[in-house]
């Protein structure tokens, strides 16, 4: 058996605190779109905070397979030689997006507008995954794009179709969706329109507009003309605020920890878990506010203390449907009863993120209720136990820092694919204050 083939686990040891200062892994988000935009555009760009990921590898990878050539990543680091909105080349393979669904979605509109035949596919947990969400609009621009049974990868797509700009309504609000027609409307002949229900991260419009890309927001559509260019400029990549939640909900459930986490993006619409947490009670702190690169930044102090139960806002649910796993666990430790509503979207994550937070919590002694769109949770103590990941790294995570709060060591399952948004959390816990250790078996 080969190392790739081994589970790892995490076994954590109770208690403890978090406590210093410390930079987590860069943005994922606007990883994989310095990625993606850096290749299409024209000229030499230079990224620094990549975060050197799985699924951001495997974007660049494809990239390459498209005849992009890049120096790096290295340290976080990397050169992009850009080929123009034009420039790439038929893949000799299909293009392996591994287990990220935010790539193959935005890939899918970069593609619909080339003029070769390309497949996307990707791990076991992402060939699950709904993709008819960009399919369906796509072809409603004149893409060619097959999906499996179910809608569901591999993706093919036909190249050298005539793209023509739509005006859209999303049915659901999503950050990827939104990107994806945007992408394909960099191509497609007139304005393509996109408005949204409710708001989601805007990196995609923010980045455009940084290579020189006009793009126009108004009130929730966004709007931009197709044949146009990119031309390439620097990239400063923020700590990404999904990587530093399972350490903020750590410090604040841990009485007697204080934590600083540095240089993290706090785009407006990604604060949802900053401000469902203070909502929660939480003693947390923006300071040293900046903006770098068209991003905003800013270092988090959060302090340990008492949590209290909440109804979380709906109009919160889509600036922070990536951290609920972690914010889970913060419920679970507070007083009384949280309930989340509006959230379905967390069931077609990498996993049912719903039904496995609650299977977790329940063996964990928490009474939790799981509803269609959400879930209700009656703070608790935490227990000590054995918890199934699911192989999806937000829920291992969440367990793991869990254990601050646990009477007993938690062993959290199938935790290999951590290492795909963030590879070195293992590191970066222990040295914050979480007895951590890896299990390969």
């Amino acid at each position: 058996m080969t190392s790739e083939q081994k589970r790892i686990d995490y076994r954590v040891t109770p208690g403890g605190v978090f406590s210093g200062r410390l930079r987590v892994a860069g943005d994922k988000s606007i990883s994989h779109r310095s990625v993606m935009l850096g290749s299409l555009a024209e000229g030499v760009t230079h990224v620094t905070g990549l975060l050197e990921g799985e699924d951001v590898l495997c974007t660049l990878a494809a990239f390459r397979a498209m005849g992009v050539q890049a120096k790096g990543p290295e340290r976080g680091k990397l050169t992009i030689q850009g080929v123009g909105l034009h420039g790439l080349r038929t893949p000799a393979q299909s293009l392996d997006m591994g287990n990220s669904g935010t790539a193959m979605r935005l890939m899918a509109g970069i593609l619909a507008g080339q003029k070769f035949d390309s497949i996307l596919i990707g791990d076991e947990s992402l060939s699950k995954r709904p993709m008819k969400r960009v399919s369906e609009p796509l072809a409603r621009m004149g893409a060619s794009i097959d999906t499996s049974e179910g809608g569901r990868p591999p993706l093919r797509i036909k190249g050298g179709q005539k793209l023509r700009a739509i005006d859209y309504e999303m049915p659901v609000a999503s950050a990827q969706v939104k990107s994806s027609l945007l992408l394909a409307g960099l191509y497609a002949e007139g304005v393509t329109v996109v408005t949204e229900p409710a708001p989601t991260r805007d990196h995609t419009e923010r980045m455009l507009r940084g290579f020189g890309y006009e793009v126009e927001t108004d009130g929730a559509s966004v709007r931009l003309r197709g044949g146009g260019r990119l031309t390439a400029c620097d990239i400063d990549v923020p700590a990404d605020i999904s990587s530093a939640t399972f350490f903020l909900v750590g410090a604040a459930i841990a009485p007697g920890s204080e934590l600083v986490l540095e240089h993290v993006g706090i785009n407006p619409t990604r604060i949802g878990v900053i401000n469902i947490l203070k909502l929660m009670g939480a003693d947390l702190r923006l300071e040293n506010e900046r903006d770098v690169g068209g991003e905003p930044v800013a270092d988090l102090r959060v302090r340990g203390g008492s949590l209290k139960g909440v109804r979380i806002p709906e109009d919160q649910v889509p600036l922070a449907i990536d951290e609920f796993p972690a914010l889970f666990i913060a419920a679970a430790c507070a007083e009384g009863e949280t309930v989340l509503t509006g959230a379905h979207e967390l069931r077609v994550k990498e996993s049912d993120r719903i039904a496995v937070m609650a299977e977790g919590l329940k063996r964990l002694g928490i009474s939790v209720q799981e509803t269609p769109d959400g879930i209700i949770i009656q703070g608790g103590q935490l227990r000590g136990g054995v918890v199934d990941s699911h192989g999806d790294h937000r829920i291992a995570m969440s367990f793991a820092v869990a254990a601050l709060r646990a009477g007993g060591p938690i062993t959290v399952r199938d935790c290999r694919n951590v290492a795909t948004s963030f590879p070195d959390f293992p590191a970066l816990a222990g040295a914050a204050g979480l007895k951590l250790d890896i299990i390969e078996s």
